[in-house]
């Protein structure tokens, strides 16, 4: 048996409100056995190994719940257009935007790709992240996208960190099936799917659905394959326009609706009445110069579930650190502090259907945890480029 005694520690644990003063939690074969005040720790745990956290916080480990880690290329010329004022929509119509990526990461093997992709996945570890949904799309192909998801799969091979995958083929139209887009869903996105999952590569399915991407009617037929297959669907929604993504994704059951500046009163009922997550992502809205926010007042009022995530890509959101997206959240968004850390955790695992397994902090789920040299949560939230993470602990282990 591998069990001890982590204590003397404030626990966040199903929520920041109902802080645990001087707690104590114990893990056991990677889940979390008993946790409550260090007083009333069962006898039966008193002779196991402890570890003393001096007082600190401790909450679950983080989830970013939408990134786009596996990429090849850079697109930093994209950042002198925009401060020159060349919209990122323009960009995309000129054959820069996620085509540019498609080029470079075309051009790579999976273990190039890998290699490129471990900074990004080190630098989000490093801000006490133990999940990560990583999407393919920026290959376009079904030889590419696979390859895309194979890089995912590795990933979680080499670091202690679990990674859930994203069909995203639905990303943009390729040169070659430029003014075809009804066939690339067909040849592409759907057939590729089919490919992908018989190779146990996909874990859920998405779309970009956008004036410069993808018609309702599109995603629809993409999301039919996917519901066919048995797999769960989230969508890039409402980001540049209202499409009537959201509340198209929410007649599907999705996870989530992501990005949402666009989102109208429609698409919230359908999300509540669903119980879709609305992810947030505030590194493509603060790169991108946007000034239309989502409408979080009308989300609270719904009940819908708020995530927060990085967006990672080399384009709109070249962002590797989820505590600056808690920062962004709050300070763009006006979350709470409470709120980002929800949307960090209870939330995000909402967003990617682990809410059974992590999350939260509670007896039978993973023990997967982050201990912080801070005494509240605020101080996770407040700070721009600081990183307080004293400890990531992966299924009870050091």
């Amino acid at each position: 048996m591998d069990a001890r005694v982590f204590q003397n520690c404030r626990i966040a644990s199903q929520s920041p409100q109902g802080l645990i003063g001087n707690g104590a939690l114990v893990a056991e074969n990677g889940r979390i056995r008993w946790l409550g005040a260090a007083v009333d720790l069962p006898d039966e745990f008193r002779a196991l190994p402890t570890r003393d956290l001096d007082g600190r916080l401790m909450t679950p480990a983080l989830i970013d719940c939408h990134t786009h880690l596996i990429h090849a290329g850079s697109r930093a010329a994209e950042f002198l257009l925009r401060q020159q004022g060349v919209s990122y929509a323009e960009i995309a119509r000129q054959g820069g935007g996620i085509m540019a990526t498609v080029t470079a990461t075309r051009a790579e093997d999976v273990e190039s790709l890998v290699a490129a992709a471990l900074p990004r996945l080190d630098a989000l570890i490093g801000d006490g992240v133990a999940l990560i949904e990583v999407k393919s799309g920026y290959g376009l192909s079904i030889p590419a996208e696979i390859a895309m998801l194979r890089a995912a799969r590795r990933l979680a091979e080499l670091r202690p960190v679990r990674i859930t995958t994203t069909w995203l083929a639905a990303h943009a139209v390729p040169p070659e099936y430029a003014g075809r887009p009804d066939a690339y869903i067909s040849e592409v996105a759907i057939a590729g799917l089919h490919a992908a999952h018989a190779r146990g590569l996909v874990d859920a399915v998405d779309g970009f659905c956008e004036n410069i991407a993808f018609s309702p009617a599109q995603i629809a037929r993409l999301f039919d394959a996917a519901t066919a297959l048995g797999l769960p669907v989230k969508l890039h929604a409402e980001q540049l326009s209202n499409q009537g993504a959201s509340a198209l994704a929410a007649s599907y059951g999705a996870l989530s609706a992501d990005h949402l500046e666009y989102l109208d009163d429609r698409g919230i009922a359908e999300m509540a009445a669903s119980g879709t997550v609305a992810t947030l992502l505030p590194g493509a809205f603060y790169t991108l110069g946007e000034t239309r926010r989502p409408p979080i007042t009308a989300l609270r009022a719904a009940g819908v579930p708020i995530a927060i995530a990085t967006d990672a890509n080399p384009g709109s959101a070249p962002l590797y650190s989820l505590l600056l997206a808690m920062n962004m959240a709050a300070t763009l968004f006006h979350l709470t502090p409470d709120e980002a850390l929800l949307g960090v955790t209870r939330n995000a695992a909402l967003a990617l259907g682990q809410a059974a397994d992590c999350g939260t902090l509670e007896v039978g789920k993973r023990a997967d945890l982050a201990v912080w040299d801070v005494a509240e949560v605020a101080e996770l939230v407040y700070r721009m480029g600081a990183n307080p993470l004293f400890q990531r602990i992966i299924g009870g282990r050091e």
